[in-house]
């Protein structure tokens, strides 16, 4: 019998490419995870995960192998088996097989950069940042081009071997006959289908099946890159643009915890259909309005700033604590500027969701900062050093109150352009040249460093380097340090320094890890308030950089009404109490109310835990009302952005009737 009839009448051989696949999918994806456990060897271990890693991991790796056959299952009775449609089905197999074999191949080797970055296999942020391949491939060949140069040699050398296999694999394949379709389809089909729940329980397994450890990294070696990309596309394709909820709860019972968290007196509510806006006086006097100006430091953790206990890398930062207001127990809502963005200039709390600045009913009238001090007479600007159209800033900015945007374009003989744009100095040129300028109102502005990031570019001969290579985070914080110190040098001389307050605190951590399931302490971030009407203090109250803007408002002298929920730390008693903090590390989200600390996530039960030398410890006796207030807030997040309830009412309107249509 000769080969081509062997392939006509067999149907194993006739499905070879099929089986060939599947071989090579769970070698590449096992090896994978053989590498990858081998470089976390010591958190593995200390996770208990070894077994689990790798049972679970084959389990994980065949619910892709199942994605990816469903496509071939389901093309088998149609092209398989008509000999005008063969060509489709060997292009099918020739084609479709190998590529699929080199997206995995490819999302593996990205894996290692990923991890060491975020600390997880590659989720929706590696979805995102392909919106911007300029500043991802330059920061990419900056920051790993050895990583980058490996991916690719890889990928070449798998699709040229793999393209060739499966189309010897296909020449001369001949179809199959109805007899092997009507056997082999359904049975194909079915297997197909029992891979991918790869369970009888009711749901199908997903990220939330491997989380077998307090450490979040651990559980995805577990898993494989290209299904947990998909997974997050799958999930923000399927779930309310606001976010999951991560337990039942009642609309009442949200709004009755949150405001109750606000330490706002009842009577200083004033809408009944906007459940958070409220009245909130000033309390500094004297000469009011003042000007504002936030400088938010790209990725100053407070493992980098001497004044924190960490690396003596931000002298200038450490030489200002004594001349202002200091946040010594300050937290980040998350690990990404725009989660950072969000909680400062909107005083928004985090949800499982992407961050407002990117979502679509928020573009509009929504709540900023800038909006709120734009109807009190401010000029309001956004001052940034690279592309202000990144991560949708600049439409979010202007749709919601800014009055104007400045980004490296506008930028004039820059003494460094780098991958993200130009130096802090010039930024901080640029900025001091507009507020210097002759102002007839007061002004507000968000003034955005990004000196500090991938790949860590900056002006030659600035500092003395910490590292002996000039381009790392270490030399990075310590140039943005050197910027920041000149800049404010110059402010303390200029026109504007009396009547202006200025707030310096970080979008979030350089980079956030750890083996619990929030690691808190990559959290902790410094926020320092400087200006000529400012007070020396140190506030070590737990805070959030939700609390930010209420605390700013007080200080330039502004009232009115606003949603914000976080407290004005200007007022005692708020300094008197716990304080609390709320932070979204990717899926998971953590409320700490002083060193009590809830952990949500999704399809899990809630877990408390005790925040203690940087450690989280097992709750022995857990606080029911505590874990409500935990998740009426996680809710809240979601449900003021689906009802549109985080806005101001429009002017003139009566507040007691605003936003009756939601």
């Amino acid at each position: 019998m000769g080969k081509h009839s062997l392939l006509r009448v067999n149907p194993v051989v006739g499905l070879l490419p099929l089986l060939m696949f599947v071989v090579y999918a769970l070698l590449l994806l096992t090896s994978a995870r053989i590498a990858l456990v081998l470089w976390q060897w010591e958190r593995v271990i200390d996770a208990g995960m070894l077994v689990a890693v790798f049972l679970q991991g084959l389990r994980f790796d065949l619910v892709l192998v199942g994605i990816v056959l469903a496509v071939p299952a389901l093309c088998l009775p149609l092209l398989a088996s008509n000999r005008l449609l063969r060509p489709g089905w060997r292009f099918l197999l020739r084609f479709y097989l190998p590529v699929a074999l080199l997206v995995i191949l490819f999302m593996e080797v990205s894996t290692p950069a990923f991890i060491a970055q975020f600390d997880s296999r590659p989720n929706i942020l590696f979805v995102e940042y392909l919106d911007h391949p300029t500043e991802v491939f330059s920061t990419l060949w900056a920051a790993y081009k050895t990583q980058l140069i490996i991916a690719v040699t890889l990928c070449t050398i798998l699709g040229r071997y793999s393209f060739r296999k499966f189309d010897r694999l296909t020449t001369g394949m001949r179809p199959l006959s109805s007899k092997t379709i009507l056997a082999v389809s359904p049975l194909l089909l079915l297997l197909c289908f029992a891979l991918i729940r790869s369970t009888t329980d009711h749901r199908p397994v997903n990220p939330s099946t491997v989380a077998l450890s307090s450490d979040p990294m651990v559980n995805d070696l577990a898993l494989n890159s290209t299904y947990t990309v998909l997974y997050a596309v799958y999930e923000l394709r399927h779930e309310p643009e606001g976010g999951f909820r991560y337990a039942a709860i009642d609309d009442t019972t949200i709004v009755s915890e949150v405001r109750a968290a606000m330490s706002v007196s009842p009577d200083d509510f004033t809408s009944t259909q906007l459940p958070t806006l409220h009245r909130q006086i000033a309390t500094a006097t004297g000469e009011a309005p003042r000007n504002l100006v936030i400088i938010l430091e790209e990725s100053l953790g407070a493992e980098f700033v001497g004044a924190l206990e960490g690396l003596n890398l931000t002298p200038n930062l450490d030489s200002l604590v004594a001349d202002g207001i200091w946040l010594e127990n300050l937290y980040a809502t998350g690990t990404r500027s725009v989660r950072g963005i969000e909680a400062i200039v909107s005083g928004f709390t985090p949800t499982p969701a992407r961050s407002v600045v990117k979502l679509g009913k928020s573009q509009k009238n929504f709540f900023t900062l800038a909006q709120f001090l734009s109807r009190h007479g401010y000029e309001t600007s956004f001052i940034y050093g690279g592309e202000s159209q990144f991560d949708n800033m600049r439409r979010f900015f202007v749709n919601n109150g800014f009055d104007w945007v400045i980004d490296k374009h506008d930028m004039r003989n820059p003494v460094f352009m780098g991958s993200w744009g130009v130096s802090d100095e010039d930024l901080f040129n640029r900025a001091h040249a507009e507020f210097s300028a002759t102002h007839t109102r007061p002004f507000f502005s968000l003034v955005f460093t990004s000196s500090n990031h991938s790949p860590y570019g900056y002006p030659d001969d600035r500092i003395v380097l910490y590292d002996e290579d000039k381009n790392t985070v270490n030399n990075a914080v310590k140039y943005a340090d050197f910027a920041l110190g000149r800049f404010i040098r110059a402010a303390r001389r200029s026109s504007y320094w009396k009547n202006t307050v200025f707030l310096i605190v970080a979008d979030h951590n350089s980079r956030v890890y750890g083996a619990d399931l929030v690691p808190i302490e990559r959290f902790h971030i410094p926020g320092l308030i400087l200006g000529g009407s400012i007070k020396p203090e140190h506030w070590s109250v737990v805070a959030s950089q939700i609390d930010l803007a209420p605390t700013l408002l007080s200080l330039i002298g502004v009232s009115g009404e606003h949603p914000m929920i976080g407290h004005d730390l200007t007022r005692p008693e708020a300094r008197l109490d716990y304080g609390r903090a709320i932070m979204q590390y990717n899926a998971t989200q953590a409320y700490m109310e002083g060193e009590q600390v809830v952990v949500l996530q999704k399809n899990l039960p809630v877990r408390e835990y005790v925040y203690h030398d940087g450690t989280l410890i097992p709750e022995q006796n857990p606080d029911s009302r505590l874990a409500n207030r935990a998740i009426a807030h996680s809710a809240w997040s979601s449900m003021a952005y689906e009802r549109s309830l985080y806005r101001l009412p429009e002017e003139g309107q009566d507040t007691q009737t605003a936003g009756r249509s939601h």
